[in-house]
């Protein structure tokens, strides 16, 4: 198509359509995404908008718009298909028989000639009904014109976080608008022109436009209400509905069902017009316990949809949104890196520019915001981010888009602390609500403990048991019962930042005493090394193939220390006067092996046992979590760990394990997370050279023109698989190589922060504001040519404990200090 040249406001259209600059309206900030073409590729070029409850993918049609739609809760399997589902767990009168099972799985790797056994069979269940989060099916929009479409231009505004698309016909305007607010719980696409009225404006729901969708019946509810209403891809399968409602100035609303799969909403003559949708299912997260059945099933979700749609204005429905948003991220945190904004590059083209170790402090900037635009755009529902967030296409995604607790949910919210972002609560009512209860079934009556305990992958319905399909290799990812373990991380971290007693007391406090109690059941004494110290058996590092269930583990052992160590700093803080558990968990803390080994090529052990491979470069770094997000060893302490050993010579080690690790493609994996991961590493031991090459590497190779990131980027195009992982760990590891302070095992030993840890070149000069530091603190900090500038620091007004830190710029201290509440601490360099 051969256009002339027009002007759009500012913005200068060149012949062929494209723009020579970023359209009218988009953020001058430059916080933002842009582009000149529809998108036609789901996970790659698609743009996301969504409010935690809904979810919505839009390509930026024109005359044609099919915005892709989800549901939080909309799952297949569970107990809506079986009414028996059991989580994945035993019948308890099994217990006597399992507690054998693992009494010989334990003796076997005691004493086998390698020290592992083949695999954990007994212990593993078969998972039908397991189900998988699903797609809830279209919008389509459509506008009955066929003039030649120039000017054409769509954008996510990181902003305000509505998507919009442009375009003009002949002489005429067209605004498409879409944003999904979480004060209303409701979605909005808003359509308007610059001409008097709009031509024939269609709105309709579809489940037909993917064969795998579920089959719903679309039906009007009155001249300007759709209802799609059907159930998830199982039978009988879970309830959920869609409702739309269109709202319009001027003209005429009617609405036609030519069947019961398809009905539509007519708009004529109107000078613009909105349809805003609500959803939901039957799904209720407070009916999954043993009370209620493990039923998880609510009500019927119509009544309540159609008496909750939002009365206002679009204006002011807008301005609702906006204010929530600016509210979400925090117009205390801020950041630099010196970045130049490029308003004239389409971020598609930025993406295919990119070079890995030249980099682009702009696009790298915008995929810090990007990932917190993502977290904070879908996990403030009724349930956390799972592999996909809210969006995922299909009925049956990859991994059933479920919740992995072995590094991916982790990484999912390593972003949120630090930068003020309060999107946590839903994570720790699903950990309450469905993880505590059928996994407090799953530890008494699969390892004879107390507590509760859920292995490596998760869906919505409680399943806790150990999943797996019996084979020697399943064991390497189903045998992880330390997944809660990890969460934990996240626990203490919430109330080390925030300061929240009452959250702590209430909710906090009971989920890691869960954890606790669970892990100090099951460990044993060493019977291999007899040296009196407690440790894993059986355990598996994280999907590490090859190496058969064994003892000891270091990621185990890594793991179950800094919970212990959680456990006593937060006790005092928690209002329970079990002063029996406090003293066992100190004694097993102190028995325990701490996990930290060094072997005969100078590495950090993965294993008790020296047998790391030093030319395989696995995906996953388990063994080396104490360096991020842990820091059972970046901040070793030889007085309570491991006195063989000094800090020098710990970090030394790890730094060799993680360079043979590869900091390229991995080998049997190419996600970005574990690219992101490696580079968080790389920022905590300070190598510079390493952390931005695993960071611009991972952006190059594993980053869609839509800046989701990419599992699979080998992959053909329409096979490439979208995984937020990666989204929401890379802003944490950029943090992370600019400021960065991890915990201690003691509330009295002092934090130590550290400044530019990691800087690259790229990022000479910068600021970053209202970061929070552990212990209830909030820094701002610049720097030029690589040099800090200032540092300041101020306490929240309420501190619960006082904690002592330490400010180190290139190895030196430069500032102490103990915090109080409502300080201000200054820094000089």
């Amino acid at each position: 198509m051969r256009l002339s040249q027009h002007k759009l406001g500012a913005t200068t259209v060149l012949a062929g359509g494209a723009l020579a600059a970023a359209p009218e309206g988009f953020p001058a900030s430059g916080k933002g995404l842009w582009y000149t073409t529809p998108g036609s590729i789901w996970t790659t070029q698609y743009l996301p908008v969504g409010n935690g409850y809904l979810g919505a993918m839009t390509p930026g049609g024109t005359t044609y718009e099919a915005t892709q739609l989800n549901i939080e809760s909309l799952w297949s399997g569970g107990p809506f298909q079986n009414a028996s589902y059991d989580g994945g767990n035993f019948p308890a009168e099994q217990k006597g028989a399992l507690a054998q099972s693992l009494a010989d799985i334990q003796q076997a790797i005691f004493t086998s000639e390698n020290d592992t056994t083949e695999s954990v069979a007994p212990l593993q269940t078969a998972f039908p009904n397991y189900g998988s989060y699903s797609g809830a099916g279209y919008l389509v929009s459509s506008i009955n014109s066929s003039s030649e479409i120039s000017a054409y231009s769509r954008w996510l505004d990181l902003e305000t976080a509505v998507a919009y698309t442009v375009w003009t016909e002949g002489d005429v305007k067209y605004t498409r608008s879409l944003f999904c607010s979480y004060p209303s719980k409701a979605c909005t696409s808003h359509t308007t022109s610059s001409a008097d009225s709009l031509p024939l404006l269609t709105y309709a729901f579809s489940s037909d436009l993917q064969a795998d969708l579920p089959n719903g019946n679309v039906t009007c509810l009155d001249s300007t209400t759709l209802v799609l209403r059907g159930n998830a891809p199982s039978e009988p399968g879970m309830l959920y509905e869609l409702v739309g409602r269109v709202d319009y100035t001027g003209g005429n609303v009617s609405c036609s069902a030519i069947s019961d799969t398809n009905a539509t909403i007519s708009v004529t003559g109107a000078s613009s017009a909105r349809i805003v949708w609500l959803g939901d299912t039957e799904y209720s997260i407070d009916a999954g316990d043993e009370a209620h059945g493990f039923s998880f099933k609510g009500d019927d979700p119509h009544d309540k949809l159609v008496a909750s749609f939002p009365d206002t204005a679009y204006n002011d429905s807008l301005q609702e949104h906006l204010a929530d948003v600016e509210q979400l991220f925090s117009v205390d945190f801020s950041l630099d890196i010196g970045q130049t904004v490029d308003l004239n590059t389409p971020t598609d083209e930025l993406v295919n520019a990119y070079q890995t170790d030249v980099g682009n402090p702009y696009l790298e900037w915008l995929l810090f915001h990007y990932g917190r635009y993502l977290v904070g755009t879908s996990a403030r529902g009724t349930l956390p981010l799972n592999l996909q967030g809210v969006w995922a296409q299909q009925s049956g995604n990859p991994w059933s888009a479920d919740y992995h607790a072995n590094i991916n949910l982790q990484m999912n919210y390593w972003i949120v602390d630090s930068t003020g972002m309060d999107v946590a609560g839903p994570l720790w009512d699903y950990m309450e609500k469905t993880w505590a209860p059928r996994g407090s079934q799953t530890a008494d009556i699969l390892y004879g403990a107390r507590g509760w305990v859920v292995h490596n992958e998760m869906n919505i319905f409680g399943h806790t048991g150990m999943k797996g399909d019996g084979s020697a290799g399943s064991a390497t990812w189903a045998d992880y019962p330390e997944a809660a373990a990890w969460m934990a991380y996240q626990v203490f971290d919430h109330f080390d930042f925030t300061g929240d007693q009452d959250w702590w007391k209430s909710q906090g406090w009971p989920l890691l005493k869960g954890i606790a109690l669970f892990q100090y059941d099951r460990l044993v004494e060493d019977a291999h090394f007899n040296d009196s110290t407690l440790v894993t058996a059986p355990c598996n590092s994280p999907e590490y193939p090859n190496i058969g269930p064994t003892f000891g583990c270091t990621h185990s052992q890594q793991v179950i220390w800094e919970l212990f160590s959680a456990v006593l700093k937060g006790y005092k803080y928690s209002g329970d006067d079990d002063d029996d558990f406090f003293t066992a968990i100190q004694g097993a803390r102190d028995k325990l092996d701490h996990g930290i080994h060094i072997g005969s090529w100078g590495q950090l052990q993965e294993w008790k046992i020296d047998r790391d491979d030093r030319t395989y470069t696995h995906r996953h770094i388990s063994h080396l979590l104490g360096l991020y997000p842990g820091y059972s060893l970046a901040n070793y302490n030889s007085t309570l760990q491991n006195p063989s050993f000094t800090r020098e010579q710990v970090l030394g080690a790890a730094g060799t394990s993680l360079q043979a690790r590869g900091v390229d493609i991995s080998v049997d994996g190419d996600g970005a997370w574990s690219k992101v991961h490696r580079a968080a590493a790389w920022a905590q031991l300070g190598h510079v050279d390493n952390f931005y090459h695993s960071m611009t590497f991972s952006l190059q190779h594993n980053f869609g023109s839509n800046l989701f990131s990419v599992y699979n980027p080998d992959a053909a195009k329409a096979d490439q698989i979208f995984q937020i992982d990666a989204n929401a760990g890379y802003p944490a590891a950029l943090l992370h190589a600019i400021i960065h302070a991890p915990d201690v095992p003691s509330l009295d030993i002092p934090v130590i922060i550290t400044v530019l840890p990691c800087l690259p070149s790229q990022w000479n000069s910068g600021e970053v504001r209202g970061v929070r530091i552990r212990g209830g603190l909030a820094a701002h900090l610049t720097w030029a040519e690589g040099v800090p500038k200032s540092l300041d620091f101020k306490a929240n007004d309420d501190i619960l404990f006082e904690r002592p830190f330490q400010v180190v710029y290139k190895g030196a201290v430069v500032k102490e200090f103990v915090s109080s509440s409502g300080a201000s601490i200054q820094v000089t360099f």
